[in-house]
């Protein structure tokens, strides 16, 4: 029997790139039916992924659901704000909806110029909706929002305002403004020795309490035929050439090259961002990410998913989430 005393709860991300809404309500069931605690998204390029969370929840699965994390530059705080309330009366539940900055290419593509400041626009983005979702009267003239208005007070199931977080000077924010605090591709040992003090530090010069850390963790069973650095690829390939991920590698310690994938890649595996293996490989694997001080693992399949049906890969899930079904 997996020993799951130290393990940390285990969500599940939606591992298609959602071209349709069909494709959540079979994930948002197996949340329904398991003990996982909620069904996250990245950031959907082909539909919006609160409107895909409400075609479930008006199919019957009604569960809890977040985003880790939807880029900010795509919308403002006051539709940011109306869309996360919508969600958390629609669906019943708690919501999370996590959002980042985005690289400066997809900030110039869609705003002209990148953003001087990301940490700033941040810090204006989270506390307008912040404000807006409280119900209260927002008078914010910032260098990057304006937002002179409010949307009104209702009573709904609370939503948790978080930020994708890789470096320091982020993590730091996120203490200071954020619910929670998601990561993508950090090592456990990177978020213990580096990103939690620093949102601790954040937290505590705002004077108010840390926020919760989640992680998305790509995992894979060990199988007949699989190769770990193609599942690896199949789903992180942009990531490991974009600058600011290279960079949180290089300050964690994990070899890169811009011009060899491979490298990062094999780099990713041993530092146990990509957990692959039996069950008893990913339970220690999700247990080093409890010791690290993550609360919560979002399960990411992303990579077996592009090389199997669905419902391999909701039952490979299921497998999956067994290892923490007794807390």
């Amino acid at each position: 029997m997996t020993d799951t005393r130290s393990l940390p709860h285990l969500s599940v991300l939606l591992p298609t790139l959602a071209r349709h809404p069909q494709e959540f309500p079979p994930f948002m069931s197996l949340v329904q039916q398991t003990t996982a605690r909620r069904l996250w998204t990245g950031q959907p390029l082909l539909m919006d992924a609160c409107q895909g969370f409400a075609y479930g929840a008006g199919k019957g699965f009604r569960v809890p659901v977040g985003t880790a994390v939807a880029l900010a530059p795509t919308r403002h705080p006051f539709e940011a704000a109306l869309q996360a309330r919508g969600l958390a009366m629609t669906t019943g539940h708690t919501v999370e909806m996590g959002f980042g900055p985005g690289d400066p290419v997809f900030q110039r593509g869609l705003l002209g110029r990148p953003w001087r400041s990301p940490l700033t626009a941040m810090r204006e983005f989270i506390v307008a909706c912040r404000e807006l979702l409280a119900g209260k009267p927002v008078e914010l003239r910032g260098e990057y929002y304006t937002l002179l208005g409010r949307q009104g007070a209702t009573r709904h199931p609370r939503v948790h305002l978080g930020l994708g977080v890789l470096r320091p000077a982020m993590a730091r924010l996120a203490g200071e403004v954020a619910d929670t605090a998601i990561t993508w591709l950090t090592p456990p040992a990177y978020i213990a020795g580096t990103l939690r003090p620093a949102m601790l530090a954040g937290a505590e010069r705002a004077g108010r309490p840390a926020p919760r850390v989640v992680a998305a963790v790509h995992v894979a069973l060990d199988r007949d035929g699989r190769d770990p650095l193609d599942l690896l690829y199949r789903t992180s390939a942009g990531h490991l050439r974009a600058a600011h991920y290279l960079d949180m590698l290089d300050r964690a310690g994990v070899p890169t090259d811009r011009d060899d994938w491979r490298i990062a890649a094999k780099g990713l595996i041993e530092a146990g961002v990509f957990l692959y293996g039996d069950p008893g490989t990913l339970a220690a694997g999700l247990r080093g990410y409890a010791e690290a001080g993550v609360d919560e693992v979002i399960l990411n399949l992303h990579g077996a998913a592009t090389t199997q049906g669905v419902q391999e890969t909701l039952d490979e899930l299921r497998a999956v989430l067994e290892l923490g079904a007794v807390r």
